[in-house]
C-alpha cells in the first residue's frame, strides 16, 4: 500500500512557469522542451503571445498556396493551438497586431497600430493583467536584443520588463488584479557558436554533413557568445522530439526538411541535451549556475506575495 505522507514529502510542489513570446512559432523554437519538461513534471505553464504573427511570411513551400496566404491569421491560430498541445502548455493571446519585419535601407517603420508601437503603457497592462491571473513564479522571456532584432521581439522584452515591475505594485494598473510578485526572471538565450561548433565536430565525427561550417567560418571573431551570458543550463533532451513536433505544426513557418531537423535527436541529446537561460531578476536565493528555473523557490513560492 503507498504511504500517503510519503507520497506527500517526496512529491515536487506544483509551481508555475510563464514564457512570453512575440509570435506563434517562437515558443516552439525558443524553450519548447524546457516548457514540456516542467509540463510533464506537472507544473503550470503558461505561453503568452503578444502578437497573432499576421503578417509572417510563408516558410514551408508545401504551405504557400493561396488560400493559405488569404486566412494566415487564422491558420497560425490553429497552428498554436496544436503546437500547445503537443507541449501540454496553456497558451494566452495578449492580442496585439504583428508589426512585420521592416526591409530596406533606409528601414520604413512598422506599420501604425501595430505591437512595436503601441504605447508601452498599454501593452504592459495587457501583460499584468494575465501575469496577476496566472500567477506566475518564472517568467522567460527575450533579452534587450529580442533575440534578433524583430521590433516585436525588442518589444516584447520592453513590455515583459516593465510589466515584471508593475505586477507587484498596487498603485500600477489598479484594475488590472490582485497585485502579484513573480519571483525569478529569465532570458532565453538560443543557438550559440559554442554550440554549433559542438554539432559541427559532431556530425562531422559521424561523417556527416554539417551545415554549420559555412555559418562558422563567417562568424564576426569580434562577436560575443551569448553563452557569456547564461546562468541556467535545463537538462530536457528528453523532450526534443516533443519540441520538434510543436514546432512542426506551425507548418506555415516551418519547412520539416530544414536546418532545424538537420541534427539527428541522438546527437543533440549526447552533445548538448540542454537549453539555456540567463537569470537577470531574483526575489530567491540560488546557486550560479543552475540547472532548474525553479530552483530557490520551493517552500518560498507564496512568503513573498501574503
Amino acid at each position: 500500500m503507498v504511504d500517503a505522507d510519503e507520497l506527500r514529502k517526496t512529491a515536487k510542489p506544483r509551481l508555475r512557469m510563464m514564457a512570453v513570446h512575440a509570435h506563434p512559432d517562437d515558443e516552439s523554437s525558443k524553450g519548447a522542451a524546457t516548457m514540456a519538461r516542467y509540463a510533464a513534471e506537472g507544473h503550470e505553464v503558461l505561453v503568452v503571445t503578444c502578437t497573432g504573427g499576421e503578417a509572417g511570411s510563408i516558410l514551408n513551400p508545401a504551405m504557400d498556396r493561396p488560400e493559405v496566404l488569404a486566412n494566415m491569421a487564422e491558420i497560425r491560430r490553429e497552428e498554436m493551438a496544436r503546437a500547445a498541445k503537443i507541449l501540454g502548455v496553456s497558451q494566452r493571446w495578449l492580442g496585439f497586431v504583428d508589426s512585420g519585419l521592416p526591409e530596406g535601407d533606409p528601414l520604413p517603420p512598422v506599420p501604425e497600430g501595430s505591437f512595436a508601437v503601441v504605447p508601452l503603457e498599454e501593452s504592459a497592462e495587457a501583460l499584468v493583467r494575465v501575469i496577476r491571473e496566472f500567477r506566475p513564479h518564472v517568467i522567460t522571456t527575450y533579452d534587450e536584443n529580442g533575440g534578433y532584432p524583430h521590433p516585436d521581439h525588442i518589444r516584447t522584452h520592453e513590455v515583459t520588463m516593465a510589466a515584471w515591475d508593475a505586477a507587484p505594485d498596487p498603485a500600477r494598473f489598479p484594475d488590472a488584479g490582485e497585485p502579484w510578485q513573480p519571483l525569478k526572471l529569465y532570458y532565453m538565450h538560443g543557438f550559440s557558436k559554442a554550440r554549433m561548433v559542438a554539432f559541427d565536430s559532431a556530425l562531422k565525427e559521424a561523417g556527416l554533413e554539417s551545415p554549420y561550417t559555412e555559418w562558422l567560418a563567417k562568424w564576426d571573431p569580434d562577436r560575443a557568445d551569448v553563452m557569456e551570458r547564461v546562468t541556467t543550463r535545463v537538462e530536457c533532451g528528453e523532450y526534443f522530439e516533443v519540441r520538434d513536433e510543436a514546432l512542426k505544426a506551425h507548418a506555415t513557418q516551418i519547412d520539416p526538411n530544414s536546418r532545424w531537423f538537420f541534427v539527428p535527436l541522438e546527437i543533440q541529446r549526447e552533445v548538448w541535451p540542454t537549453e539555456e537561460y540567463e537569470l537577470v531578476r531574483s526575489l530567491v536565493d540560488s546557486t550560479l549556475p543552475e540547472d532548474d528555473l525553479f530552483a530557490g523557490i520551493a517552500g518560498t513560492e507564496e512568503k513573498v506575495n501574503t
